[in-house]
């Protein structure tokens, strides 16, 4: 069954998508800030579709339009994502949307979960609890930085 153009991607999911392998994402995210999935407690990374998206426009200008790893920081540097993705993609990203815009809308259809589709959700909704912690904690510590900035 194929994932919905909203789902979360696995490491190897990501990479197939990518066209790189996955040492390689890994090794983007500690040269590149604004490489950054989502991860589990377990240290399990989940990209969004704009993870993609910007991994996508990486490999793009490291592999095809020849630029360094500085090169394309110092890109992100002074141009921003929309230099990396495009105008459009990066507006979605800055926004917190998802790629779902954009991309060719597939019709819904009613679903009968396996054993493994019933353990895939109980996963994904522990993911969601995670990020729905993580948001929480987020919120309290932006909430007690503006109270000090009053």
């Amino acid at each position: 069954m194929a994932k919905s153009p909203d789902a979360f991607r696995t490491i190897s999911e990501a990479a197939e998508e990518v066209g790189a392998p996955q040492h390689v994402l890994r090794f983007w995210e500690t040269k590149f800030s604004f490489v950054v999935p989502v991860k589990r407690a377990g240290g399990r990374r989940f990209y969004r579709p704009q993870d993609i998206a910007v991994l996508t426009a990486v490999r793009r200008l490291l592999h095809e339009d020849g630029l360094t790893i500085r090169g394309v920081q110092r890109l992100h540097k002074e141009q921003g994502l929309k230099k990396l993705v495009g105008a459009e993609a990066a507006a979605l990203i800055e926004d917190g949307e998802t790629f779902a815009a954009i991309a060719t809308p597939v019709p819904a259809r009613p679903v009968s979960m396996s054993h493994a589709g019933r353990a895939e959700h109980a996963d994904l909704q522990g993911v969601l609890a995670d990020l729905e912690q993580a948001k929480a904690r987020l919120d309290a510590v932006l909430s007690r930085s503006v109270e000090k900035s009053f």
